[in-house]
Formats: structure tokens, sequence, C-alpha cells
């Protein structure tokens, strides 16, 4: 898993010597060669994808030649006139389907899914939804299964994508003219236009790049624990099946079946619990409302600023120039989106487990592996760390399909899904520290109140409070 920000390479580092580096004549194979007005190495000179693109740009513009030069500056200025939303999202599909064409970096290209594919994708969510009947009081959530492309897996999730990363990017195009002088926003007007617009292309930059290295990853449309996809449509990518079951030295049909059954998994969920990916989806933006923008970090920018070096913009971001507030408020945003995040994932998880144990003989590999995946992160917990502080990992996974299984040997499979009902119901950030006594505090509080209200019903002042009641009412009747 990289490193870098987002898990995507990074653009050539510059040299140790700084801008000295910048200045050695590129025929001595040290220099960068000649830069162009935005920051774009001429061509010829180590521009457009070699050595000197050292540019967030060089993602669209590095498989350019010479003769394509004035198509790249008429996008550019597309890009400057950009005025639509805080991400410039025709750019992040676009710089999403030429990092899936450009492969992995294992070397794995994307290619078209062929029918055999399909069929055995069918198939394999179609054994899984039987298996999960037993394990599982929730009927199937999947009206149709699909085997994607990378390219595919681009295209259907970045409408959820889009809902989750505006809102954030709405609050930086908001504070980059709020962190001018009052009496200089009047006169900075086109300024501020232009980093808005740049900052909606730096925004779609990132957002691009990184969809299309998850693309790269993802086995299905839920691998982050929230729905990305079309609802009722489970989705597997058997490319990156593929890939993913190649060391593990289990048959590929089990590796198949075992993430079909967690994707029909998270379909029955998200199609039977109507209020699960709102209150998913909220959690998310509830946390993010507590994010305080860097003013300090984006005055530096903004007192730096030259139109002819927009990365400036794009480095910013990289770092990142977002905050928690240490509030109790925002502490509680967390706790409840952690929480949120790994009730989903440790119910999906208990009731796979459940249903394929007596099944697959690689059951308990396959559940290690995928629960050690999730816990190192990956291109999507790494874009949202960056972009809006936040990371969608399930840190108390394990606790949550501990308390899962609690509940299934306390209450039964019915028991246990009747608390998908409502939000109110399920259990909390420090319900997952005791499973063991959330489950018995349930038993008691309940039969204890039967027990109350039926000796309450006994009492003789509430019988004669009940029968004058009914009296008045007959009375009423009568007249």
């Amino acid at each position: 898993m990289s490193d870098t920000p987002f898990g995507f390479g990074l653009p050539p580092e510059e040299p140790d010597d700084g801008d000295e580096g910048k200045k050695k004549d590129p025929q001595s194979g040290g220099g960068q060669g000649p830069a162009g007005p935005f920051g774009f190495g001429v061509p010829g000179a180590g521009g457009f994808g070699g050595p000197g693109a050292d540019n967030p740009f060089a993602a669209m513009f590095g498989s350019l030649n010479p003769n394509d030069l004035g198509a790249a500056f008429q996008q550019l200025g597309q890009m400057l006139s950009y005025e639509g939303g805080p991400v410039n999202w025709d750019m992040a599909k676009q710089i999403a389907r030429q990092t899936v064409s450009q492969g992995t970096a294992e070397g794995s290209k994307d290619a078209s899914v062929g029918p055999a594919d399909r069929k055995a994708v069918e198939e394999a969510v179609r054994l899984a939804d039987l298996w999960l009947d037993d394990a599982t009081s929730l009927p199937s959530g999947a009206n149709s299964a699909v085997a994607w492309s990378r390219a595919e897996w681009v295209e259907a999730t970045l409408p959820a994508w889009r809902e989750l990363v505006d809102p954030v990017a709405e609050r930086v195009g908001n504070a980059m003219g709020d962190v001018l002088p009052e009496e200089m926003q009047a006169m900075a007007g086109p300024l501020i236009g232009m980093m808005r617009s740049m900052g909606g292309a730096m925004f779609g930059t990132q957002i691009g790049q990184a969809v299309g290295v998850l693309a790269g990853e993802v086995v299905g449309s839920s691998d982050i624990g929230l729905p990305l996809g079309p609802a009722r449509r489970a989705a597997l990518l058997p490319l990156n099946i593929e890939t993913f079951g190649k060391d593990l030295g289990v048959p590929q049909e089990e590796v198949r079946l075992y993430l079909a059954l967690r994707e029909a998994a998270h379909q029955r969920l998200f199609a039977h619990v109507p209020w699960l990916r709102s209150h998913l989806f909220g959690a998310v933006d509830g946390y993010a409302r507590g994010i305080k923008v860097d003013t300090g970090k984006l005055e530096d920018v903004v007192g730096q600023f030259d139109p002819q070096n927009p990365e400036q913009l794009q480095e910013a971001l990289q770092q990142g120039m977002f905050q928690p507030e240490d509030t109790p408020e925002q502490k509680a945003a967390l706790a409840r989106l952690e929480t949120a995040l790994a009730l989903v994932e440790g119910w999906v998880d208990a009731v796979v487990h459940a249903a394929a144990k007596p099944r697959l003989s690689s059951a308990d590999a396959l559940r290690e592996t995928l629960r050690r995946r999730r816990a190192s992160g990956g291109p999507a917990e790494q874009t949202f760390a960056t972009l809006i502080g936040l990371e969608l990992r399930p840190r108390r996974l394990r606790d949550a399909s501990r308390l899962w299984a609690s509940l299934t040997d306390a209450r039964g499979v019915d028991g246990r899904d009747a608390l998908w009902a409502h939000p109110d119901m399920l259990p909390t950030a420090t319900d997952l520290d005791d499973p063991d006594g959330f489950v018995h505090r349930e038993q008691i509080d309940f039969s204890e109140l039967d027990k109350m209200l039926g000796e309450a019903a006994d009492k003789p002042g509430l019988k004669k409070e009940k029968n004058e009641g009914e009296d008045e009412n007959k009375g009423d009747g009568s007249e």
C-alpha cells in the first residue's frame, strides 16, 4: 500500500539542490528544462510527462506531444474559466479514467469484462444470496448482479463521491475569499474567482487520481462500508478479485464466492434499512462541519499566489488544510461516524462468517485477510484524511463483530437484525467496549419493563381510575 497521499504516486520530487537544479543545462541530464508560463515544461525539454512534468496537471497532459500544445492550453483555459461547483467533476472523471487506463503500480491493465466473467459473478451472487438466507432475516437486496471493469466502477461511483466531497470543497472555496482583508476583497474579485476555479480544478485532480487508483484495488461497490454504487445492484470487479486472490493459496472460485457474500450482505443491509445510507452520509457531513480550515496556511498561499504557478494550491491541498476542532461536539461526531462504520462492517463480517464457515474451508483465512486489509487503509481513507481530515476506517471492526455475534447467540438472527429498525436502537461506542454487557442489559430492561407494567396494571388505584374513566366515556356516549 502506498504511503503517499491518496495512495497514488506524486510527481517527481524537486532535485536535492532545489532551484539551482532547475537552472542546470538540460543537455547535462540533470536539469528540467525551461518552464512554460503555467509551470508546464516546454515540449522537447522534459515537458509533458518527461522529467520536467512536476506540476499538478501532469496526470492530464502527460501524454501530449508538441503538436498538442494548442489543445493543452485550450484545456487549461477551460480549467481557469470553470464556474461550476466547488469541485471540477468533469476533470475528476477524466483524470480517474486516465489513471485507470495507465494500469496499477503492479502493471495490471484494465480490460472489458468478458461473458465468462459476467456469468461467474452472477452465479456467485446468486449462490451467496442463498447462503445468506440462513444467516440473516433481511431478504435479498440486489435486483441484479453485474461484473464491472475498473472504468465502469469509476463511472458508477462518482455520484456518491460527489455527495461526500462537495460540502467540504465548498468550504475551501469560501475560505479562499475570506482570508483576504474585507477592503481588499472587492478589488481582488477576479483573483478570487481564478483561485476558486483553480481550487475546483485541484480538488478535481486529486479526487480523480484517488478514485482512479482506488478502482485498481476495490473488489466490489461497498469496500469502504459506504454504498458507492447504484442501489440494489450487487457489483464485483473480476480483474481485481483475481489480483486479490493471487497469492492467498485459495481457489479462485472460493475467493469470488466469499467476496460475493460480502457484497450481497451489504446490499441486504442498505436495501432494507432505509435510513442507513442517509445516516452514514450524514455522519460524514456532521463530522466535516466541525473541521476548520487552516487559515494561516491558506493566507500564505493567497499572499504568495502566482497565476503562473497554480501548483501552489495543489501543494497546499496535498499537505492538508483541515484540522478537527477539539470540541466535545466534534469528538461526539467522530465517535458517531466511527461507530456507524464499525457496526455496518461488523454486521457484514459476522453474517458472512456465519454463512461461509460451514461451507468454505478457506472462510477463516479470507475473513482475516479482509479484516487486515480494511484496518490498513488505502487510497479512499487517505483521500478523506487529507481532504477533510477524516479516515473512513472501521477502527472497531472486531469489537462490533463480536457484539453482533453475541446478539445472535442471545436473541437469534431475528432479534439481532431487529436492532436495525431504528438508529436509536443500535449500540453506541460505549457498548462496543462491553458487547456482552449490552446484550445482557437490554434483555433485563425489556423484562423488567414488562413486569413493572403488569404490576402497575394490577394496582387498585389504577383499576379505580381506569373504571372511572370507562364510566365517564360511557356517560359521554349515552348523551
